[in-house]
């Protein structure tokens, strides 16, 4: 086993303001995660690192800095870093306490950077916004007003301010001329909480648009607080645009970017930058999915705009890297590195590009390591299994995934957690491991093996192949190995928070502000 050097906090504080490139890693799972951690740690939980950590940390020479809670995940992880391969890994010295101890600040839930930076633009910008009462009484009086959800379609669906169409983040400057095509009509741009408002509203002000427009003040979650009622299933979305309305959009978003500063980059430039060993860069098409999956520029990922501003953390991991952006229209690029640009990174657009560059199809695949062999066995073996005694099934999917439908009598667990599972497990005269491919489950059935001599099996095609071959299934927490802790509730999610939670993150948002000045590493900077 390989030592491990340990990094302490000034030395990562000097790195962040120095604006040198670091990735800090918390390996917990996203629920514990998501109760503190420091402004720039990257959540990769350990049980989910060989299949995430090469996209987010792409350059093997990366100073990565992982870190627990006194858990010893952290210890695990930098061996696995190691064995695939970076050669700079250290571990926090101390963990979160240390980091608090030495008078680091500790920031609470998910993609903190992006929603830290919203309140920013709100106070920098007094960004215009109409309380969620406001909001009713002009859809009540059928007002000339239009409602623009900024959130992915699938949030849209599943609860929306009743009239509002789907229109995702990068996507608003692009497509309001036609949404409102009179420039008197009153345009709000809502989202679950705060921040996809804020900025929504906020792109549309800088690319000058004719119309009045203000965010929802507070989301879904101040439209529910106000005691009115919300829509579920809509299916509202925008439609094409004209080639008139996509020039001029260009030409908007064109001087947003330039006014914050954003690079520009031809194909040349691009595989300059690729090819310096000494620094990362990232390359997203933030245009729909659908546009990525018909046709993109290899090698670049799938990261629609709107979710990349606010979702950064989770595709950027490496603070100080440079991002490249594309598009086809010169719009959603434009806007989108506009915020990114304003949040302290190295943004660029990639310009010149023409149809024939746009030459690779399908989805986006990440990248993961060789993987590790296991014993498999098809769905009719497993249920033959089950018929008897002996056999326990273990499940290491989402646990919201797991809850909606496994296979009966699976229990779930988490990966990282197998030790602690083991203990809540029945006897057994053989484990089979399954998660929704059996991806993940492959690298457990690895790490069970090493702490059991029951042997180990992997379900081949894993829960998918099972539910395709019309096997029986069941719902609910059935059966929990280990709490589920690979999912933090966020208070403006689902149809079913608590009034009170719903409050407290709005109240949490609003103490964002001082808690950039107490960090002082954020790099902001409001155009």
């Amino acid at each position: 086993m390989t030592t491990v050097t340990t990094r302490h906090y000034h030395a990562i504080r000097s790195a962040l303001l120095a604006h040198q490139e670091l990735a800090l890693i918390d390996v917990r799972e996203e629920d514990p995660f998501a109760q503190e951690h420091p402004l720039f740690a990257a959540n990769i939980p350990l049980s989910k690192l060989e299949l995430e950590v090469y996209d987010r940390v792409p350059r093997r020479s990366t100073a990565i800095t992982v870190y627990d809670n006194g858990e010893g995940l952290a210890a695990v992880a930098a061996q696995r870093l190691l064995a695939l391969g970076y050669s700079d890994v250290a571990v926090l010295e101390g963990g979160l306490a240390g980091w608090r101890a030495a008078g680091g600040e500790l920031f609470r839930d998910v993609n903190v950077p992006s929603k830290a930076f919203g309140e920013l633009v709100e106070s920098v910008r007094h960004t215009p916004s109409l309380a969620a009462e406001q909001v009713q009484a002009l859809l009540d009086d059928n007002a000339n007003v239009v409602v623009l959800d900024a959130r992915r379609f699938d949030e849209y669906q599943t609860m929306s301010i009743p009239g509002g169409i789907s229109v995702p983040g990068a996507e608003l400057v692009l497509r309001v001329a036609e949404l409102a095509p009179d420039p008197t009509t009153q345009v709000i741009v809502n989202c679950a909480g705060r921040t996809r408002s804020i900025i929504g509203t906020q792109s549309l002000v800088n690319a000058g648009i004719r119309n009045p427009v203000a965010a929802l003040r507070n989301g879904t979650i101040g439209w529910t607080l106000a005691g009115q009622q919300l829509a579920h299933g809509q299916e509202r979305r925008f439609t094409a645009v004209s080639d008139a309305t996509r020039a001029n959009a260009a030409q908007q978003a064109r001087e947003v970017a330039d006014r914050a500063g954003v690079v520009r980059i031809e194909r040349g430039g691009l595989a300059s930058w690729q090819a310096e060993a000494g620094r990362t860069t990232y390359l997203f098409d933030v245009r729909t999915p659908e546009e990525y999956s018909a046709g993109h520029l290899p090698g670049s990922r799938s990261v629609p705009g709107g979710q990349l501003v606010q979702e950064t953390d989770h595709v950027a991991s490496v603070r100080g890297a440079r991002i490249v952006l594309v598009d086809d229209d010169g719009v959603r690029a434009n806007m989108s590195a506009s915020w990114l640009a304003q949040m302290g990174w190295q943004v660029a657009v990639l310009d010149g590009l023409g149809a024939a560059d746009f030459s690779a199809s399908g989805d986006w695949q990440a990248q993961v390591p060789a993987l590790p062999a296991a014993n498999e066995v098809d769905v009719q073996q497993l249920a033959s299994w089950l018929a008897e005694d002996g056999t326990v099934v273990l499940d290491f999917t989402a646990s919201a995934n797991y809850v909606k439908r496994h296979i009966p009598g699976a229990h779930w667990a988490i990966r990282a957690q197998l030790a602690e599972a083991l203990e809540h497990l029945p006897e057994a005269r053989r484990y089979v491991l399954t998660c929704g491919s059996s991806l993940l489950a492959r690298f457990a059935a690895r790490d069970l093996q090493a702490l059991t001599r029951t042997p180990v099996y992997l379900l081949e095609g894993g829960t998918a192949r099972w539910i395709a071959a019309g096997q029986a299934l069941e719902s609910g927490e059935t059966h929990l190995a280990v709490p589920r802790s690979d999912r933090y509730r966020r208070p403006y999610e689902g149809t079913d928070n608590p009034r009170e939670a719903m409050q407290g993150y709005l109240d949490w948002e609003f103490g964002l502000i001082a808690q950039l000045e107490r960090d002082g590493t954020h790099g902001f900077k409001v155009i």
